[in-house]
Parts: C-alpha cells; sequence; structure tokens
C-alpha cells in the first residue's frame, strides 16, 4: 500500500461535472490516505512483533545452553557453568550495545566494518528498529554460549568474562557485518558488485554465529588443554561423564524450540507477498517461513537418528548424550541454507552432519583435545558443513525469492546453479577460520601469558563451585546425616506421641 497515491486533480475528472465534484475527490483521497497509512503502520508493527517474538525465542536459547552444559560437566562445577552462561548474557548485553551492533550494523559503511549507531546512538533509522537490535543481540550471546562449552571445568572466572567481551563487543560483530550488513564484502544483499556474483549465502549463521562459537572455543580449548583425567599415562581417552542425562536433554529440547526463532525469525519480517511465483495469493514469506521451520525439523531429527544407530553401530550402546548433541549438529548445519533448500535435502544435510560430528570427535580423541560440550566438534564441524551444503543444496526459485533483484544469481552446484557460489563459501570458511584465529586465539593466549586462563590443580580436583562460588550447587545428605535429623526431630505417631 505504501505505493500507491490518491490524486484530487485526477480523480475529479471521473466524477462528472458536478459542483461538489472537486470536494468529493479530496474527501475520497484524504479517506484512501488515512487507510494506506494505516495499512502500512498495521505491517511494521506485524513485522516488529514477529521479530521480537523471534528475539525471545532465540534468547531462551540461553536457557537450554545453560541446562546442556550443566548437565554436560561433572557437579562439582555445575555452578560455575550455569554462572558464566549468565554472565555471556549480561556482559553480551552491553558490549553488544556499546561497540557490537555498530561494528556489525552501523550503516553506511565499509564492506569491513560499521561505523554508525555506537551505544544506539541516533537509533531507530530507516533501516531498523529496536527489535532489529534485541535480534541481533541475542545472537551475539549464542556465539559466546558456544565457547564458554569448551573451556568448561577448568577456566579462571575472569577468562570467562573477557573472552565474553571481546567475542560479542569485537569478533563476532564483524563477521556478522562481512556477511549480513548491507555493505559487507561477501554479504548477498549488498548494493552493487556481489562475491562471484551472488555473496554468501549464510542465512541464519552455520558460519557466522556456529563458526564463530566454535572456532573461539576450539582456541580457548587447544590453548588452555585436557582436563585433568581426560587422558590416562598412555594417551588413551579416559570419559569424564557429565553429571545429568536429564539436564542434557531438557537444554536440548529448550535449543530446539529456540531453533525456530533463530532459522525462520531470520526472515526479520512475515507480512510480505512474492512476486512471479507459481502459487496463488497464499504464498508469500509466511511460506517460506513455514518451509524454514520444516527444513530445520528434518534436518536435526536426521542427524539425531543417524547417530543413534551410527553410535550404536560403533560403540554397542544407545547413548541420549550422544543423539542430543547429533541433533544439535543438524540444526547447526541447516542453518545456513534453511531457507533456501527443500525439506528433502534438508535430510541429506542431517545424516551427513552426524557423521561429520562423529568424525571430529574420534579426530578429537586421537589429537587428545578436550572439549566438554563437543562444541568446536559440533557448532565448528557441523556448521562448516552447513554452508558446504547451502552451496550444493540450494535451489533457484527459493534463492530469487529471498534475494530479489539479482537476475541470473548463482544457486546450488548439484541444483545446476555452478560452481560460484560454492566458492563463495569455500571463501566464507576460510576467512572465518583466518579471522577468529587471529583474535580469539591471541585472546587466550595472552590470558594464558598473564596466568589468567586455567585455574590451579587443586582447584580442578576440588571442583570450582566450592572453590569460587562459595558451595556446591547441590546438597547432599548422608546415612548418617538422616539420621542424626531423626534423632533431633522425633517422628510423631499417629495418636500425636511422639515415636
Amino acid at each position: 500500500m505504501a505505493g500507491f497515491t490518491c490524486s484530487a486533480a485526477d480523480l475529479r475528472p471521473l466524477l462528472g461535472t458536478a459542483a461538489n465534484a472537486t470536494a468529493a475527490a479530496e474527501y475520497i483521497c484524504n479517506a484512501f490516505d488515512t487507510v494506506s497509512n494505516k495499512l502500512v503502520a498495521a505491517t511494521y508493527a506485524i513485522d516488529n512483533t514477529y521479530l521480537l517474538f523471534s528475539a525471545y525465542l532465540v534468547f531462551s536459547m540461553q536457557l537450554g545452553f545453560a541446562m546442556l552444559c550443566a548437565g554436560s560437566v561433572r557437579a562439582k562445577n555445575t555452578m560455575n557453568i550455569m554462572l558464566t552462561n549468565v554472565l555471556d548474557a549480561a556482559t553480551g548485553s552491553l558490549f553488544y550495545y556499546l561497540f557490537g551492533f555498530a561494528l556489525a550494523f552501523g550503516s553506511p559503511s565499509n564492506g569491513f566494518v560499521g561505523r554508525h549507531f555506537f551505544g544506539l546512538e541516533k537509533y531507530p533509522s530507516p533501516s531498523g528498529d529496536y527489535s532489529f537490535f534485541l535480534y541481533q543481540w541475542s545472537f551475539a550471546i549464542a556465539a559466546a554460549g558456544i565457547t564458554s562449552g569448551s573451556i568448561a571445568e577448568r577456566t579462571q572466572f575472569v577468562a570467562y568474562l573477557i573472552y565474553s567481551s571481546f567475542l560479542t563487543g569485537l569478533v563476532y560483530p564483524i563477521v556478522s557485518h562481512w556477511f549480513w550488513s548491507t555493505d559487507g564484502w561477501a554479504s548477498p544483499v549488498r548494493e552493487g558488485h556481489l562475491l562471484f556474483g551472488s555473496g554468501v549465502i549464510d542465512f541464519a549463521g552455520s558460519g557466522v554465529v556456529h563458526m564463530v562459537g566454535g572456532i573461539a572455543g576450539l582456541w580457548g580449548a587447544l590453548v588452555e588443554g585436557p582436563r585433568m583425567g581426560r587422558f590416562d599415562g598412555d594417551g588413551k581417552p579416559v570419559l569424564l561423564r557429565g553429571h545429568s542425562g536429564t539436564l542434557v536433554v531438557l537444554g536440548t529440547f529448550l535449543l530446539w524450540f529456540g531453533w525456530y526463532g533463530f532459522n525462520p525469525g531470520s526472515f526479520l519480517s512475515i507480512l510480505k507477498t512474492y512476486e512471479h511465483t507459481n502459487y496463488s495469493s497464499y504464498y508469500g514469506q509466511w511460506s517460506a517461513i513455514g518451509r524454514t521451520a520444516v527444513t530445520t525439523t528434518i534436518s536435526g531429527s536426521s542427524a539425531a537418528l543417524t547417530t543413534l544407530f551410527g553410535k550404536r553401530l560403533l560403540t554397542g550402546h544407545w547413548n541420549v548424550t550422544d543423539v542430543c548433541n547429533g541433533l544439535l549438529g543438524g540444526f547447526a548445519a541447516i542453518t545456513g541454507g534453511c531457507s533456501v533448500v527443500d525439506p528433502w535435502a534438508a535430510i541429506i544435510c542431517g545424516f551427513i552432519a552426524a557423521w561429520v560430528l562423529i568424525g571430529c570427535n574420534k579426530l578429537a580423541e586421537m589429537l587428545k583435545y578436550d572439549d566438554p560440550l563437543e562444541a568446536a566438534q559440533l557448532h565448528g564441524g557441523c556448521g562448516a558443513w552447513g554452508i558446504i551444503f547451502t552451496a550444493l543444496f540450494a535451489k533457484k526459485d527459493y534463492v530469487n525469492e529471498i534475494y530479489p533483484g539479482k537476475p541470473g544469481r548463482p544457486h546450488g552446484l548439484l541444483m545446476g546453479g555452478g560452481a560460484r557460489l560454492l566458492a563463495a563459501h569455500l571463501i566464507q570458511i576460510l576467512v572465518v577460520i583466518g579471522w577468529v584465529s587471529v583474535t580469539m586465539g591471541s585472546v587466550f593466549w595472552l590470558l594464558k601469558v598473564f596466568g589468567l586462563l586455567r585455574i590451579s590443580a587443586d582447584e580442578e580436583m576440588a571442583g570450582l563451585d566450592v572453590t569460587s562460588h562459595g558451595g556446591l550447587a547441590y546438597a547432599y545428605h548422608d546415612e548418617n546425616n538422616d539420621q542424626s535429623e531423626k534423632n533431633s526431630f522425633p517422628i510423631a505417631n499417629m495418636d500425636g506421641s511422639n515415636a
């Protein structure tokens, strides 16, 4: 409706030669303009409400991360890992508000870094509203949450605060500028020249979010080294099992739920029609959003079942933790191409993602690499596969719907679109690995040099809950304590007398 106007001068001849024709034309145009403005306002309201709701869903993933992390570590470190998840969100809020959002989306800018909206100055603007900031913030703290799992159970508390601030305030925002901003050098929505004629189609962040968080965690765990007891004297891996499968499953379901804001929400708006489609008026962006939710579901489910039977063949067990991680690996992989592939392709995405995760975990054991949450393997490895998957299976019709105005834009190699999109995506993998390795690798190395990274051996043996957080997360009672309590508090018989 914003493109329609009403002119009294054009309308008056259509009303005849009546004396009041001019007044009638002006009245009709005024009424039309009022209705048009209301419809435009309603469109903004609906789209912003949709984006806010999606932001709330993505933020709920922080609870999922917290539960998953808590269940995956030993009980003596539960309070520590829970607190780090809270502070990832709190620290990320301030640093993304002060610096991160501007570096990511501060347009107009150059192709490498944004330069407006520091501290949300002069924002909202024609480029976005507060809902857009909140949505992007929820992505930034998700990347920081991924990293915290890799360095769990052996990291000083101050190190969490420093790396989280640096990641959400600088490292992640610059990557998101490259691939998501309208000015980014590899963005598919930039004006002018596109990388290989397509830009990088990383719709919801297999590379921007998952690879960034996973590679950062990789360097943190490499610099720190494995936990005490993770490998025996002969270098063979020793399983340090997390203390609660219940929390792992709860966290997985919460993350699954939040992913419906992560992937479908990345459309940023819902009330939009698609022109030149083979469908009727019932088909629009709302349909693409529904398809994205379906591909997300199918990929995760495919990965979960593949992991279930794959690990059964390899180990002889039906392991719930492995299945949960496989499910999440399928989600991380489909995130980049969730909007531009068919549901049948999502089955392939999840199937291969499961084997990528299994392979990365096997390689990690061979290299004596210790990641309690398998975060680097899951988000880094499966995220990289997702980037390649998109370049292979992106469908032409869907690409043109979501990224219009560029006729002949490359699409998936296996869908007849040539190799240009794949070339762009291989460059994305390389630059993300390079940028995050240089920045976050340096941060973790400096923390180690200044003695701020790893806790002492005594603290690690006792557990961080006792040494750093004032006590254990759970209250334990042995039989002697229970008996003492019974003696101290006599139990009343049914007649009211003491037993």
